[in-house]
């Protein structure tokens, strides 16, 4: 049975409510905490058995996630659909880009399933085809934990499965509401950085 992602990670405790200061500079209410999920294995299975669910039936031969939590979830996935999984790393020359390194190798022709675990602009996702571009494979689909994107992201072709969509909102400092209440701020995996503003 499929779980209820959202309802999973607010019983965890990654789903939080309070005052955030996100890497844009903006700030919200909502935050997810995507390691929360990921260091519970149980509840990473049971979240996971969703994407084994949607695609066990697609002749999938392997799974690619990006580091970090892609990794994770690409294991988990592999591990329920009894295939290999396989991970696109930070470039090794240091750019921005991907690759499949450590002797990883794909089968022509092989039918991969992309896998990641928040997509917001979707440049994990888009550096992970990248790499793929590099062997002769076959992306099936892209699937996501949530889909924050407000479903501003697509992949050209490639169709793109979310097990939960979420919509967030967020503020400039300036217009803030919760700074204008005078709530401390919070940078997520940090402590309290400021007061309001």
């Amino acid at each position: 049975m499929t779980v209820d992602v959202l309802a999973r990670l607010r019983e965890i405790g990654a789903l939080k409510q309070g005052h955030f200061l996100f890497s844009s500079g903006r700030h919200g209410d909502v935050y997810l905490e995507k390691f929360d999920l990921l260091r519970d294995p149980a509840a990473t299975s049971d979240v996971c058995r969703g994407f084994a669910e949607r695609f066990r039936d697609q002749a999938i031969d392997v799974v690619v996630g990006p580091t970090t939590g892609g990794i994770i979830l690409a294991f988990e996935i592999g591990r329920q659909l009894e295939i290999p999984a396989a991970y696109a790393e930070r470039a090794s020359d240091g750019s921005m880009g991907r690759e499949i390194r450590r002797g990883t190798t794909f089968a022509p022709g092989s039918r991969v399933l992309v896998v990641d675990d928040i997509l917001t602009t979707g440049g994990s996702v888009r550096e992970t085809l990248r790499a793929l571009e590099h062997h002769r494979v076959e992306v099936v689909a892209v699937a996501v934990l949530v889909d924050r994107s407000g479903g501003g992201v697509e992949f050209g072709e490639i169709p793109l499965f979310a097990l939960a969509s979420q919509q967030i909102q967020s503020w400039l400092p300036e217009s803030c509401p919760m700074c204008a209440a005078g709530e401390p701020i919070v940078k997520p995996g940090t402590t309290t950085v400021a007061g309001p503003g």
